[in-house]
């Protein structure tokens, strides 16, 4: 089967694409000394989880279910790391998460003390390693206020000024996420910031060097064995600036004795992904032709609404670029669900199949069935062409939502 023979609607991950990125990935990896992990917030799809554990350290979880996840499909070697941070824990939760984690990461000193009695033999053990994001309140979002963890009143992360002295007992590493879609630039500046105010905390390898900013405050204190600079790195972006990554990362790793992560979620899928529609009706209305699709933003891809955003359309323009102009929506009841306005050098016509770019991320992880509307069919692309259905869901799933 064929892209264009599959039934719709269908996410279509491209094996081939998938493959690319996480070479470059690995090439990140083995040239700079980072580690690197699967963020499973922006793709979870377990069928590939083989092939990325070929290239990948492991991933990192945003609760229980996704860590279940990644010990349950990821760990198919030896090495495969299971990471975990969610802003508060369920007390039920943590005695498992000490079972399948390599390392949690705590949101505040608050949940660290409150489940130190979990955690804390587990750590002595050497069987995980215990985290706390702080927020360096370095925002460098300029267009995605919702993504930004820095913003006034953010929850997320420990700021300086409720930062202890001296790490608390059993704490080994340092946590920070702050960038979406960026490339290299702003982790730079955001390590410098995060470095100026809690270095004391960063092992040097050169003890005799001579500690800058607030690391000459309690010199003697407790050091973390690693730091995890977050997700939101378009590393696999064609534009990203992977050399001065790989050569940044060695500076912090000369300078410092300390593991360094990276948490990218969208840079492991990014442009290895499809959304194959069918054109169902078109309504003619004064300002344009309305096609009305089988999928929808609401449902199957709500960043579009969420950010929003315009979803790239293959063999498609900007409204008024060619010929054929069209709104792309769905046939939910929103009046809202829309997706874009696009533009084609020949007619649409009912029954025709429009193939959706880059909906391997943040799509089937946040996809619903708002008006029952049925959940798409997950499939594969191979190398060769070939496209294999991987899964299929039907009304049982949408009952067992409600």
């Amino acid at each position: 089967m064929k892209l264009t023979e599959v039934r719709t609607p269908a996410y279509v991950i491209d094996e081939k694409k998938l493959r690319e990125n996480l070479e470059i990935l690995d090439r990140v990896q083995k040239e700079s000394g980072a580690k690197i992990l699967l963020a499973q917030k922006a793709y979870s799809v377990y069928q590939t989880y083989p092939l990325i554990a070929k290239y990948l350290t492991g991933a990192t979880a945003s609760g229980l279910y996704e860590a279940r996840l990644a010990h349950e499909e990821l760990k198919v070697r030896e090495g495969i790391e299971n990471h975990v941070y969610e802003p508060a824990f369920e007390d039920d939760e943590m005695a498992e998460l000490c079972q399948i984690c390599d390392h949690i990461v705590f949101n505040s000193l608050n949940q660290l003390e409150h489940h130190r009695k979990t955690w804390e033999q587990p750590v002595r053990e050497g069987k995980i390693s215990v985290g706390l994001r702080i927020n360096p309140e370095f925002s460098t979002q300029e267009e995605h206020e919702i993504y930004d963890p820095c913003s006034e009143g953010s929850r997320l992360g420990i700021k300086l000024a409720d930062m202890p002295a001296e790490l608390p007992e059993g704490v080994e590493g340092i946590h920070f996420h702050t960038l979406c879609e960026q490339d290299f630039e702003p982790l730079r500046q955001t390590f410098h910031h995060v470095e100026e105010n809690f270095g004391r905390f960063f092992p040097l390898k050169n003890e005799g060097q001579e500690p800058s900013g607030d690391m000459a405050v309690n010199g003697a204190g407790r050091k973390i064995k690693w730091i995890n600079l977050g997700g939101g790195h378009h590393i696999t972006r064609e534009d990203y600036n992977v050399d001065g990554l790989i050569t940044f990362i060695k500076e912090i790793k000369s300078k410092y004795d300390m593991e360094v992560y990276l948490e990218p979620g969208e840079a492991i899928a990014l442009d290895a992904g499809y959304l194959v529609t069918t054109v169902m009706d078109i309504v003619h209305t004064q300002r344009m032709p309305v096609l009305v699709l089988d999928t929808s933003a609401a449902c199957h891809m709500p960043d579009v609404l969420e950010m929003p955003y315009r979803p790239p359309l293959r063999d498609s323009e900007q409204p008024g670029e060619l010929e054929f102009n069209y709104r792309l929506s769905s046939r939910t009841c929103l009046a809202g669900d829309v997706i874009g306005d696009y533009s084609f050098v020949h007619e649409i016509n009912i029954g025709d199949k429009l193939i959706f770019e880059d909906m391997a991320i943040y799509s089937m992880v946040k996809n619903n069935t708002f008006n029952g509307m049925p959940l798409p069919d997950i499939d594969i692309m191979h190398e060769n062409g070939e496209v294999e259905v991987i899964k299929k869901f039907g009304y049982q799933d949408f009952k067992m939502r409600l």
